[in-house]
């Protein structure tokens, strides 16, 4: 109940914005990361300053938290286990585990019946060389450790392919065929421990060198019965996994209409962000509903919404590359916007540093207020 402790796995912006949502709901968070200059362990109320793996930390985690949970997927599963003989930790350690091997989360998704992208799984050179025609040109991705395009290669022939899985040190790789895309959607859910699930509306996403730059959200984006075919292929790999939590899962819709699972996320996810400021519960409260075993809230979204991400490149003149500070004030004079930044002591290029979340009484709205803002930061965007 409201007044206990939730533990969180990970520091970054989503355990920080997590820790928010708890502690306006009455929890008190514990945050086990390594990082001094954590997030969220920067707003947490205690930061286990530990390794992932750490006994005592974990430990400590167990002892102070009645229910636990991660942020990012690349947690290890063991300590989600061990964690498990003490609090309760959702989502488990056997259903991350599935995720944070690409070779098993793709024959996992293949088997629940929800289709693919055709691939094959790479452990050696001669398993490229043998790779069927079909998936080339194709895209090489590192079974594990993978994130914002990182780790990934756009292969054209099997030479490309044998040079890439070099440059990965010859990990465990999927090369999977490049598909013709027409867009990218994901849909964010919330599964409790009774099997019960809400969804929110899919997004419609936008990806520049591999990270999430902007989520759209509006009836009239996806249609009716792609929307519907999504969000089944959601729950029946939420069910299959026995998951409890904020579960994301990305789609790709092709060109001929069909639709193709690319990924899962065992957490909330960054297309998800426009919840905090357009439904009546955020996915984050979401995950504290879940965890905690009470009634998951509304998913209702009452506006059209455009989410920015804010990478840190827009801390840096794009002519000088010196470094400013970005329009703030552009940004809070457009009406609709609502900032979040995540707290992160240094800018990088490429870094997420915070988003905006845009409303509009009607997409053209929302979408014209978002120009506005893109422009007041130099962020690419077309109305």
């Amino acid at each position: 109940m409201p007044g206990d402790w939730l533990g969180m796995m990970g520091g970054g912006q989503l355990g920080r914005m997590f820790c928010h949502a708890a502690q306006s709901m009455g929890y008190k968070v514990a945050v086990l990361d390594p990082d001094e200059q954590s997030p969220a362990g920067s707003v947490a109320e205690l930061h286990i300053r530990a390794a992932y793996e750490d006994q005592d930390g974990l430990a400590r985690l167990a002892a102070r938290c009645k229910a636990i949970t991660t942020e990012f997927e690349n947690v290890p599963a063991q300590s989600l286990r061990i964690l498990a003989q003490r609090s309760r930790v959702c989502p488990s350690g056997d259903a991350v585990a599935v995720v944070q091997d690409r070779i098993q989360e793709k024959a996992f998704i293949d088997k629940t019946g929800v289709p693919v992208a055709p691939y094959a799984a790479i452990h050696a050179g001669a398993d490229i060389a043998a790779a069927p025609d079909a998936l080339f040109p194709g895209i090489l991705k590192a079974a594990r450790l993978g994130y914002d395009g990182k780790g990934q290669a756009r292969v054209q022939t099997r030479e490309q392919a044998l040079a890439a899985f070099e440059d990965f040190k010859q990990a465990p790789c999927v090369l999977e065929a490049m598909l013709p895309l027409a867009s990218e959607i994901s849909i964010v859910l919330a599964r409790a421990a009774d099997g019960q699930c809400v969804l929110y509306p899919p997004a419609r996403n936008e990806h520049r060198g591999g990270i999430l730059a902007v989520s759209t959200v509006d009836q009239a984006l996806v249609p009716d019965a792609l929307a519907r075919q999504a969000a089944d292929a959601a729950v029946a790999i939420a069910g299959a996994l026995d998951y409890v939590g904020v579960l994301c899962v990305e789609f790709f819709i092709l060109q001929d209409g069909r639709l193709v699972a690319n990924e899962i996320a065992p957490r909330p996810h960054n297309s998800g962000h426009y919840t905090m400021d357009a439904c009546v519960s955020s996915q984050f409260e979401q995950q504290v509903r879940a965890m905690a075993g009470l009634p998951l809230g509304s998913t209702r979204c009452m506006n059209p919404a455009v989410m920015l991400n804010i990478l840190g490149d827009v801390w840096f003149d794009p002519d000088s590359g010196a470094r400013r500070e970005p329009d703030w004030r552009g940004v809070l004079a457009v009406p609709g916007a609502r900032l979040h930044l995540y707290g992160k002591a240094q800018a990088r290029r490429g870094r997420k540093m915070g988003h905006i979340n845009v409303l509009g009484a009607t997409l053209e709205e929302a979408r014209a207020a978002a120009a506005r803002a893109a422009r007041a930061l130099g962020i690419e965007f077309q109305a």
